[in-house]
């Protein structure tokens, strides 16, 4: 018997054979609700699996099979699924449910997330539900949905702990005894003073173990990072991301608590910011989704692509002026997209790595010029010897290939590494120093976008490389004609 056999006579599974055979839960999900099981039975057997694995096998199941499972399910069981599925989504399954379950399952919800499923409603379904809801949920959603898309109020939810800071810790614990069960964010308790303002924090670990003679002004954290409704989520962005707390309280301009944002709500902004910014370094004005309709996939890409072509035709006009040139050395065209890429390259890395340093608000002048002269000495760096390796490369592939004699390949393999290096110089400084303008004047540095800086970048290269090429090879070294 061969060590295989062995193994799997003890029961020893390999690595390989413990990844072939993982289970899949969607397909067992499926089974499980189409199955003719009594509901009692149904409803056990889902609690063993993950709310987010049930939310992915929703859209498998048939609209049969999808209105047995909201039947079967409880309220509270139902918004825990609800959590993991895509709120552009939810709108669609709310309307297969009947009125009464679908207002108990919003009620469940996060108030941010209840604001982000309304508003993708139909309006006269939305009416309906939301005459529906308790008083207390429309008073939170009219909260939220009080601030822009773009404001971190928007992101927050109610679901939070608050006592005031003239409690005993006996009487801070009998407080969150009775809040817990309508907010089930209790790891970190926030505190106000008399007059309803906000005082600090106290970590519900802190306050478990604390002695009952404890002074309360000893757990309180009064130093606990906070940010204001109405600030913009670009500008709460690098601030929310530089804590590791699990709430984060959101104040307002009276400096008395609305709301928290939860770290998981920290990681969607994140998220959706550098979905935002990567749908922008692409060209786009917003980011797309795999179901958009053709008509807006266009509105977002057109708009780029009409500023492009003006720019495109600025670096081909660009070149008829260089077409004397041209006629005189035809070879310098084919090395034409060679300095173009590079420069672009250059262009799109300096760019990257500006993007990521100017979300820091605290990035001085001084420390803006260094970024830009940093990138210039990277591209004459790397400039150098691109073009060093392209003098000798180009220059023996004119010579062998081309049949010319040294001096001329060289030459012109000479100039065209000399352009490189102009290019990929100042490629770097323009991938930096763009970004910089933006966010100067208050326009999302994103919007410097591979696309723009690639087309500049282009108008550059070929400035620097039809001029160098009429300068040496024409002007200085006569080699036209």
């Amino acid at each position: 018997m061969n060590d295989e056999s062995l193994e799997k006579e003890n029961g020893i599974v390999s690595d390989d054979e413990k990844t072939a055979v993982k289970p899949d839960y969607e397909k067992e999900i499926i089974a499980i609700i189409g199955s003719s099981a009594s509901p009692r039975k149904i409803r056990d057997s889902l609690s063993d699996y993950h709310e987010n694995d049930i939310a992915e096998a929703l859209p498998r199941l048939t609209l049969f099979e999808r209105k047995k499972l909201y039947r079967i399910l409880g309220t509270e069981e139902l918004s825990n699924i609800f959590e993991y599925i895509d709120k552009d989504t939810v709108g669609t399954y709310l309307d297969e449910m009947d009125l009464k379950k679908a207002a108990e399952l919003i009620s469940n919800m996060e108030s941010d997330e209840v604001v982000e499923v309304m508003r993708e409603i139909e309006k006269e379904k939305r009416t309906v539900l939301a005459e529906l809801l308790s008083e207390d949920v429309k008073k939170d959603i009219a909260l939220i949905a009080s601030f822009d898309e773009d404001e971190i109020g928007s992101r927050m939810t109610t679901n939070f702990i608050r006592i005031s800071d003239n409690l005993t810790v006996k009487q801070a614990m009998n407080e969150l005894v009775a809040q817990a069960p309508k907010n089930d964010n209790i790891y970190t308790i926030f505190v106000v003073d008399d007059g309803g303002y906000f005082y600090g924090a106290i970590d519900l670990k802190e306050l478990i173990m604390a002695r009952k003679d404890t002074d309360l002004e000893e757990l309180i954290m009064t130093s606990f990072p906070y940010v204001y409704g109405n600030e913009s989520i670009d500008d709460c962005i690098e601030q929310l991301k530089d804590y590791s707390e699990n709430l984060i309280p959101v104040l307002d301009n009276n400096n008395r608590i609305l709301g928290v944002i939860t770290s998981q709500d920290i990681i969607e902004v994140v998220d959706d910011e550098m979905g935002e910014d990567y749908a922008r370094l692409a060209g786009l004005i917003a980011e797309e989704d795999l179901k958009e309709p053709l008509k807006d996939s266009m509105k977002k890409r057109l708009p780029w692509l009409l500023i492009l072509l003006l720019l495109g035709m600025c670096v081909s006009s660009v070149v008829g002026i260089f077409e004397t040139v041209v006629a005189q050395l035809t070879i310098i065209m084919s090395f034409q997209s060679l300095i173009l890429s590079m420069a672009g390259n250059v262009g799109t890395q300096s760019l990257a790595v500006t993007i990521r340093v100017v979300m820091d608000e605290s990035l001085t002048g001084k420390q803006k010029v260094r970024l830009v002269l940093k990138e210039m000495k990277v591209g004459l760096s790397n400039g150098i010897i691109v073009g060093a390796i392209s003098f000798l490369i180009i220059g023996l592939y004119i010579v062998v290939l081309k049949g010319r004699e040294p001096s001329f390949a060289y030459a012109v393999s000479g100039c065209i590494g000399l352009a490189m290096v102009l290019a990929m110089v100042i490629s770097g400084a323009m991938g930096t120093f763009v970004p910089l303008f933006f966010k100067k004047i208050k326009i999302d540095p994103a919007v410097a976008s591979g696309p723009l800086i690639t087309t500049m970048n282009d108008l550059v290269g070929v400035v620097a490389y039809y001029g160098l090429s009429w300068l040496l090879l024409i002007q200085l070294l006569h080699l036209g004609g």
